[in-house]
This record gives structure tokens, C-alpha cells and sequence, in this order.
């Protein structure tokens, strides 16, 4: 839950960094994130484990596919940061569970419960609002959704520590990542050592702030159900889109109401499910129970 507490509310962080396009931000953040976790691991001793994780072939390969996919959600994530589409990029870390399920039901075999059913045709109906109103598909809240559902789905088969396999996936896109900041460092363009220094100080932050959320989110993924995570998921979007409406004071339409709604009205069903509906039953009997007596 910690994860995707700090997921929902990074964007006041985006916000702060000095003004960049998409791609230099993604840029930045994963060269920093190398840094951080290489001197992070490298500290604990734990860069051994790492080699001898990577000569596994199969683990190899999946965080070459993991790493393609948090790539693209991460330039796409920032790109609607940084034109105040914070709405849709909740609308896409809504559709992100949906797609978990699928992927728990059909490659993993997981079985859930009736009300569970009841709560997924519920999110999909919010989603389903949202397209109408629309008039199109928001590709990019489809795209956001999308490649998270899958970095989650390939990241829980990796046989790998969290934040090794993060090292790995960003070591994966270094060298582009590095060329493209000595190019910009050699034309001037560059954002990072412009002479101020607090912004240069925020674009260090990147690597840390990426690191520890994805790391806790990588040990839960292989911790939990695929349809556990998948409505947890809920949480970080809910806290964007509470935060786009009442903090950047992005446009809320009648829609989004109703989506927004049904989405939470599945997350109370689904915290009251198992222990919280026997602790009613409970409370019910007992109620009976004195009454009768």
C-alpha cells in the first residue's frame, strides 16, 4: 500500500521538477535510478547476488521485456503530468486492475469470489463511462493501463530480488538514457546542470523517488494474488485524481462522477469482503442474539 500511497501523490513532485519535456524526464530518471540502486546494493553487499540472478537466461529476458514496458509507462505517465491530464492518467491506473485480472484468471489460474465478479463489472462500467463520454478510446489512459498491467504480470514471473531486478531493468535503457543527456549536456539543451541548483537537486531526487515505491511494488507483486493486487491498484489512482481536481484544479465532468463512484463503491465491497462481512455477521448474531435473550 505504501507504493502506491507515494504513486498517487508524486505528481506534486513532477510538478516541482524544472520544466522538461516527457522524454528528458524519463531520461533523467532512469540514469539516476541506476545510480541510486547500484550504490545502494553495492552497500549491502548484495551486487554478487545480482550477477549470478542474471545469468539465469529466462530472468534475463523478462526484465528486457519489463524494462521496454516501464519505460513506455513512465514517458507516457509523464507526458499527461506535464500537460495536466492528470484525470486521464487516473482513468488509466483505473483500467490497470482490470487487465490484472485477466491476466490472473487466464495465466495463473486464480479463482474469485462471486462479489469480486460483481465489483469488476462495476469498474468496468466506470470505464465504459468514460469512453462514452469521450466519443473515442483515451489511448493514452489505455496505454498507461496497459503496460503496467503487463510490467506487473512479467515482473511477478522474474526469479529475481526487487530491487535487482530494477537495477537490471533500468541498466537495460542506461546507455540510450546517458547518450541522449551528452547529447543535450554538448548542444546546451540539457535541464540538468543549467545552473540551478535546486532543480539539479530534484533531478537527483528522481532516482531514489522511482526506486523505493518500485521496489516495494515489485516484492508485493510476488507476494499477493494477481486479483488482490489488482484491486489495490485503485488506491494510487483515487489519491491523482482527488489531488488533479482539488489541487491543480483540473476539469471534473459529470462523468467522471459517476465513474469515479461505481470505481469506490467496488473498493468499500471489496474491503468489506471475507473478515470484514464476518465481522458483521458477528455483530448481527450478537445483536440477535441479546435481543432474543
Amino acid at each position: 500500500m505504501t507504493s502506491y500511497g507515494i504513486w498517487g501523490t508524486v505528481p506534486v513532485f513532477w510538478r516541482a521538477l524544472p520544466e522538461m519535456s516527457a522524454l528528458a524526464a524519463t531520461v533523467y530518471r532512469i540514469l539516476w535510478t541506476v545510480v541510486f540502486i547500484s550504490l545502494a546494493l553495492a552497500l549491502q553487499g548484495h551486487l554478487p547476488r545480482l550477477l549470478r540472478s542474471i545469468k539465469n537466461r529466462r530472468t534475463l529476458v523478462t526484465l528486457v521485456v519489463t524494462s521496454v514496458l516501464i519505460t513506455a509507462n513512465w514517458t507516457i505517465y509523464l507526458y499527461c503530468v506535464a500537460t495536466n491530464q492528470l484525470v486521464e492518467t487516473a482513468l488509466g491506473y483505473y483500467i490497470t486492475p482490470l487487465i490484472s485480472f485477466a491476466l490472473g484468471l487466464v495465466f495463473f489460474g486464480e479463482r474469485i469470489s462471486k462479489l469480486r465478479w460483481f465489483c469488476i463489472g462495476l469498474a468496468s462500467l466506470a470505464l465504459v463511462l468514460h469512453i462514452a463520454y469521450l466519443g473515442h478510446l483515451p489511448w493514452m489512459a489505455v496505454s498507461l493501463g496497459g503496460s503496467f498491467a503487463l510490467y506487473g504480470y512479467f515482473r511477478k514471473m522474474a526469479d529475481i530480488a526487487p530491487l535487482d531486478g530494477l537495477l537490471v531493468e533500468t541498466s537495460v535503457m542506461f546507455p540510450f538514457a546517458l547518450a541522449f543527456a551528452v547529447w543535450w549536456q554538448i548542444a546546451g539543451t540539457a535541464p540538468f546542470l543549467a545552473g540551478n541548483v535546486t532543480s539539479d537537486i530534484l533531478i537527483v531526487l528522481t532516482g531514489p523517488l522511482t526506486a523505493i515505491p518500485l521496489g516495494l511494488f515489485a516484492a508485493g507483486a510476488r507476494l499477493v494474488r494477481m486479483t488482490t493486487l489488482g484491486f489495490l491498484q485503485y488506491l494510487a489512482p483515487s489519491i491523482t485524481l482527488l489531488l488533479a481536481v482539488f489541487g491543480f484544479k483540473e476539469k471534473f465532468t459529470e462523468a467522471d462522477f459517476y465513474s469515479f463512484a461505481l470505481i469506490w463503491s467496488a473498493l468499500i465491497i471489496v474491503a468489506l469482503e471475507g473478515r470484514g462481512f464476518a465481522y458483521i455477521r458477528a455483530a448481527c448474531s450478537r445483536l440477535t442474539a441479546s435481543r432474543a435473550s
